[in-house]
């Protein structure tokens, strides 16, 4: 199979893979609100334990909205795709120890490192695209560090706002690339 075969593949299957910002919107949105109702370190807990779930309950709305939510066994992307979504709960160890110390980076932090993930995903389904999305994340989270510390408390809910506002150009983006 070639690149440009499996890229096909995984902007099929995953419908430029619009639910997984869907989910992430949701849960980085949640995640910034128990920052202020419960605790900074409760919030870490969200993001990180909730992070894992992103992908099967991105697999469950691809069921409900396109029947398929899977590649192929033994599809050459599945690979590629498991090593990327590894890096960002390893990642976020790092955040969470930030954040121990000054709970205002951990948000700025983790997009960082959710952001350096999303560059792999231009190779994964050939679009630029997410240059564009991880470019976002990266600029708030760096934003967020160096620039303006006092944003970090909020950076949670602008990269909600991020991912909201992507998950339909990935899916026209994905969607588009069929034809």
């Amino acid at each position: 199979m070639s690149i440009a075969g499996a890229q096909a593949d995984v902007r099929r299957i995953f419908r430029g893979g619009y639910s997984g910002p869907l989910v992430s919107a949701i849960l980085w949105a949640g995640a910034n609100t128990v920052y202020f109702l419960v605790s900074p370190g409760a919030a870490m807990a969200v993001l990180f334990f909730g992070g894992m779930l992103i992908f099967p309950l991105s697999a469950v709305i691809l069921r409900l909205t396109s029947g398929s939510a899977m590649l192929p066994k033994g599809h050459p992307s599945t690979a590629l795709a498991m090593q990327s979504a590894f890096t960002v709960p390893l990642g976020l160890l790092i955040a969470i120890a930030l954040g121990s110390y000054e709970p205002i980076l951990f948000f700025p932090a983790s997009l960082i490192i959710v952001g350096a993930h999303y560059l792999v995903f231009m190779s994964l389904y050939g679009m630029r695209v997410f240059a564009v999305l991880a470019a976002a994340l990266l600029l708030v989270g760096t934003v967020g560090i160096f620039v303006v510390p006092e944003i970090g408390a909020i950076s949670g809910w602008i990269g909600a706002i991020v991912f909201a506002a992507f998950a339909p150009v990935l899916y026209r983006t994905g969607v588009a690339r069929q034809v």
